[in-house]
């Protein structure tokens, strides 16, 4: 990914921050089969990290080519998060251009299948747990032996063992300290959520800078 130095993100728990909030990512790797070899082939897939960052965990459909040949493959999973229109307008100076204010993150890791029973059902219950919301009473205990076993059937659970992490962050950070508060203001008064979020990142980083 490329980085200018302004927008390159080195803070851990920032980036893990942006993960954490974007978990459906996207994984993407080079394919060996024949039908389509050396072309790149991704998947939109929902992903747990660890709080140090050693590791991602997610599952393929089993139907799914694109796990077949990756067994200690180099994959990358994309993170993308909030972003928004930035007009030159709202700068009330000239000269100036619009552009995009974004987050993003880019990991690399190597590819390990998960394929015991027991981290099979562990992936599924992390899954839950962690995007079930606390009032649902939902769990896999109530899901009978048999059904459990032919969902297990259906699923390949791998986890990403994290060799490198590019965070990207494009907030303005290239404009004046009164360019970038002008900015947040004017996205402030909008409806829009990626709006909102975007401007909650850009007061984090100015509050970092100063």
């Amino acid at each position: 990914m490329y980085i200018p130095n302004h927008f390159n993100l080195k803070d851990k728990d920032l980036i893990l921050k942006i993960i954490k909030e974007n978990s459906f990512g996207i994984l993407i790797s080079n394919s060996t089969q024949a039908e389509i070899e050396s072309e790149p082939i991704a998947t939109h897939l929902p992903f747990l990290i660890n709080e140090e960052m050693t590791y991602l965990r997610g599952h393929f459909a089993r139907p799914n080519p694109q796990w077949i040949d990756l067994e200690d493959k180099t994959v990358l999973c994309i993170f993308h998060g909030p972003h928004t229109y930035i007009s030159s307008s709202w700068y009330e100076e000239m000269p100036s251009v619009p552009t995009w204010n974004y987050l993003s993150v880019h990991v690399y890791g190597t590819f390990k299948k998960l394929d015991n029973e027991n981290e099979i059902l562990q992936a599924l219950n992390d899954l839950i747990q962690t995007f079930e919301s606390e009032d649902s009473g939902y769990s896999l205990d109530q899901l009978d032996a048999e059904y459990l076993d032919n969902l297990s059937k259906g699923i390949l659970p791998f986890q990403i063992e994290i060799t490198r992490i590019q965070a990207k962050a494009k907030l303005s950070q290239n404009h004046s300290e009164s360019r970038r508060n002008k900015v947040i203001d004017r996205l402030k008064l909008s409806n829009s959520e990626q709006d909102q979020a975007i401007a909650e990142w850009m007061r984090m980083i100015l509050n970092q800078s100063s």
